[in-house]
């Protein structure tokens, strides 16, 4: 299979991203009508927008200093470009940004609301769960504000501590009506991005805020979109599931080639890329080959959507599993400052569990 590579850091870490061909093989295809440059995540998605602005004039953003570019850049240029009316500031209320979004999509246009950071998601967790999730099933499908995407930076970032370091979408993924994504690299993100806000449902657009500036790929210029609610296989094996998201998917990458290096160990890693509704299909094709399931993720491991996808394997995979399910996340506590290193799902912790799946 071939492979297209680019170079991240990943808690202080040097990791390679690999894109498998046949993945994208619809984008490179049109490669020759379709422009590519260098985009790093943010400006990735700043790309998704400046194409949904143009070719949408009912699209609007809006949130905390989009305006001024907001605190990551992935707004920037863009009120000069679409005008004060379309790009525009809110006050720092973030259940007032979320209902602002929710009529907005109600009246027909198409509305992307930025909460600053995914920690401060939570003011606005009645507008999403009990107002923009449930809008059409209680209208009876007369009315819905499925033109709602809202954009959040995700994740641990090396010094966040407790309150800019935070993986909510657990919490997300137990509220039928909305869809709940989250992006590993800037091919990723643009493309998904822009199916979230092309698709009839509202959706949470996690961007893992440690990546906007980490990697570099060969994006395309235009709009193209990749299929929500579809894993990625990254990388075939034969002995051991490694399924992750976001950052946590570069650590993966990182502990197969160690446990195949120092344990023979082959090790199939799968992107969920999309958390709700998640693609049980290619999971559960994956660890009835492989015997073994690894799950990873920065949130809390109680709770988290690890559990779920640990019920569900073991549900539908129980005859074919060689040992238990493995969940390697992050610890019940709130997400620490200088002990983020010990705190985080590292490449050790990872690697150690799957020795012990291994001896099982």
């Amino acid at each position: 299979m071939f492979k297209f590579t680019s170079h991240t850091i990943v808690n202080n870490n040097v990791c390679e991203i690999y894109q498998p061909l046949s993945y994208f093989a619809s984008i490179w295809m049109v490669a020759g009508v379709m422009a590519m440059t260098k985009m790093n995540l943010f400006q990735s998605v700043t790309s998704a927008l400046d194409n949904t602005l143009a070719s949408d004039p009912t699209a609007v953003i809006f949130g905390e200093d989009v305006a001024f570019g907001g605190v990551f850049r992935c707004t920037v240029g863009l009120r000069d470009k679409y005008g004060k009316d379309r790009v525009f500031n809110t006050p720092l209320c973030e259940q007032g940004i979320v209902g602002f979004g929710i009529g907005v999509a109600v009246a027909g246009a198409t509305a992307i609301a930025e909460i600053q950071f995914a920690d401060y998601i939570y003011p606005a967790f009645d507008q999403i769960v009990n107002e923009a999730a449930k809008y059409r099933y209680r209208s009876g499908n007369l009315f819905d504000c499925g033109n709602l995407t809202i954009r959040a930076p995700w994740g641990c970032v090396g010094h966040g501590s407790l309150y800019h370091s935070q993986s909510p979408e657990a919490f997300f993924a137990h509220c039928p009506g909305i869809k709940v994504v989250i992006p590993r690299g800037p091919v990723q993100a643009k493309g998904l991005l822009l199916s979230c806000i092309a698709d009839k449902n509202p959706c949470i657009f996690f961007e893992p805020k440690i990546l906007y500036r980490a990697a570099v790929e060969q994006v395309p210029v235009e709009s193209y979109t990749l299929p929500l609610s579809q894993a990625e296989v990254l990388q075939e094996g034969s002995d051991v599931t490694l399924l992750a998201w976001g950052t946590q998917i570069h650590v993966m990458r990182e502990v197969a080639d160690m446990a195949q290096e120092k344990l023979g160990v082959s090790c199939e890693v799968i992107d969920l890329q999309t958390i709700l509704p998640w693609d049980t299909e290619t999971v559960c094709k994956s660890v009835v080959k492989t015997g073994r399931l690894l799950i990873s993720h920065e949130a809390p491991v109680t709770g988290g959507f690890a559990a779920e996808i640990s019920s569900t394997v073991q549900e539908e995979c129980f005859l074919n599993l060689e040992a238990p399910i493995s969940r390697v996340c992050g610890y019940d506590t709130p997400f620490p400052h200088v002990f983020e290193p010990f705190y985080i799902p590292d490449k050790w912790k990872c690697f150690e569990a799957i020795k012990r799946m291994i001896n099982y």
